[in-house]
């Protein structure tokens, strides 16, 4: 039985641009415990209002290790974390070896500018999954024991100075559904004003 959250959201009045509205889910990965990587899985189930069934993320409050111990009643805006595989492409290029579920994300897409979307954008994920972007996630020192390298690699500036995070974008589960590997994927902007995300 699939729980819904969600409530009625106009379209931007912004179009958005073709590569950013549609995709397709190329993995899916959970872990039960707080691994770096997370394992491969023929699918996942979201759950509304909590994340990922059987992850070390799932629940209502955060689940982050350094974020509990700062605040454990903070609510969870990392249920669902989320990849683009153009990433895996570009790190490939420069010769990294990195597969889907390796950096942590749960859902790796394609077809989706993820860092381009901003705060609010709702992703329809096969025929009954809903999540809603939150923020982005920050890359840590972790990324260099995995490879050397890694985390300058998956930073970036503008040319304003500021800095790109690429390594995937969080979300929370506003409707819960099975999903797996081919999925469509429907991006769904928010209202005006649009907000750039920002770190959660």
């Amino acid at each position: 039985m699939v729980t819904d959250y969600l409530t009625p959201m106009r379209a931007s009045s912004e179009p958005a641009d073709a590569a950013t509205t549609s995709g397709v889910v190329v993995a899916v990965s959970r872990s039960v415990g707080h691994t770096f990587s997370k394992q491969n899985q023929p699918r996942i189930t979201l759950v509304a209002g909590l994340g990922v069934a059987d992850d070390a993320h799932l629940g209502t409050t955060v689940k982050h290790r350094s974020r509990v111990a700062r605040d454990p009643t903070q609510p969870n805006l990392r249920q669902v974390h989320l990849i683009h595989a153009e990433l895996h492409d570009e790190l490939a290029a420069a010769g990294f070896t990195v597969r889907a579920g390796d950096m942590g994300e749960n859902v790796t897409t394609r077809g989706i500018a993820l860092l381009d979307l901003p705060t609010g954008t709702r992703l329809r994920i096969g025929p009954d999954a809903v999540v809603e972007l939150t923020g982005l996630r920050n890359p840590c020192a972790q990324l260099d024991g995995f490879q050397p390298g890694l985390l300058r690699a998956v930073l970036d500036r503008r040319p304003d100075g500021s800095v790109v995070r690429k390594s995937g974008v969080m979300s929370i589960v506003l409707s819960g559904g099975n999903v797996e590997l081919g999925d469509p994927i429907e991006v769904e902007l928010p209202s005006p004003p649009l907000q750039r995300l920002g770190v959660v």
